[in-house]
């Protein structure tokens, strides 16, 4: 398979696990950007990242890590932007990547650490450090929109698991913005197809019109999600999917959520 094939299979996963590292779109896809653009002049690197997801998230990690992207940069004076470097700055940025690799991105330890150059064991060290720095935020109401029923009481659990509350569970678009109207969640989870045919993607564009919250799609087409040609979520986790996956997906939400609003 050329290269250019391997990398439009593995483009929208890194896209994933950028926005959630960087906290928006904006910041994450500009720095996947500028690793195509480095490869495009560099032929080692393009042949680095066409050898497997390992080596494609190890070059992005050294890109993140040792340059300044134009666009990607959240060290802004004011604004959200900059309320979310000085929360990003209170976890060391290792912690964040090591977290966000073994869930979001489904990377065993060691090959986490391939990815950040460590040990396997000081990879799950990390993981359980980061846990602990980003799962202190306060306890938030939360819509899920979702037409499985099963699925919908798992979600349920895990979030009142971690000390939140489900205020509504919707199964079409009209009920989900009915139920944030109602009830003006501090957090929406949703699925991309809902139960009348209806779009859980126009569902929280109509939310998102009405006020600010964050939202964590869980789709079993991320494909959709992650083209980084309009504007897209930060946060996405794939069906079928892991529980700790979930629940890191969450919590990042909610940590950057939380800077936004200071």
């Amino acid at each position: 398979m050329a290269i250019s094939d391997q990398l439009a299979e593995r483009l929208p996963l890194l896209r994933r696990y950028a926005r959630a590292l960087c906290g928006s779109q904006r910041s994450g896809d500009s720095y996947v950007r500028a690793l195509l653009e480095g490869a495009i002049d560099n032929k080692s690197l393009r042949e680095e990242i066409g050898q497997g997801r390992v080596p494609l998230y190890r070059a992005f990690t050294r890109l993140w890590t040792t340059s300044h992207v134009e666009g990607g940069d959240t060290n802004l004076a004011g604004g959200r932007e900059g309320a979310t470097h000085a929360r990003l700055a209170v976890i060391p940025p290792e912690h964040r990547q090591a977290l966000l690799l073994t869930t979001l991105e489904e990377f065993t330890p060691a090959e986490a650490g391939d990815v950040l150059g460590l040990e396997a064991e000081e990879v799950e060290a990390l993981v359980a450090r980061a846990v602990a720095e980003i799962d202190d935020e306060t306890a938030t109401t939360v819509l899920v929109i979702e037409d499985e029923p099963l699925i919908a009481m798992q979600l349920e659990s895990l979030v009142t698991e971690l000390g939140h509350e489900v205020v509504a569970t919707a199964t079409t678009r009209s009920q989900a913005v009915e139920a944030f109207r109602e009830h003006v969640p501090g957090l929406v989870l949703a699925d991309i197809q809902l139960a009348d045919a209806s779009s859980g993607i126009d569902a929280v564009e109509e939310i998102l019109a009405i006020g600010d919250v964050p939202v964590v799609f869980i789709t079993a087409y991320p494909e959709r999600l992650l083209t980084g040609e309009r504007p897209e979520p930060t946060y996405l986790v794939t069906k079928p999917f892991r529980e700790e996956t979930v629940r890191t997906a969450i919590s990042q939400a909610l940590f950057f959520s939380t800077a936004q609003q200071h």
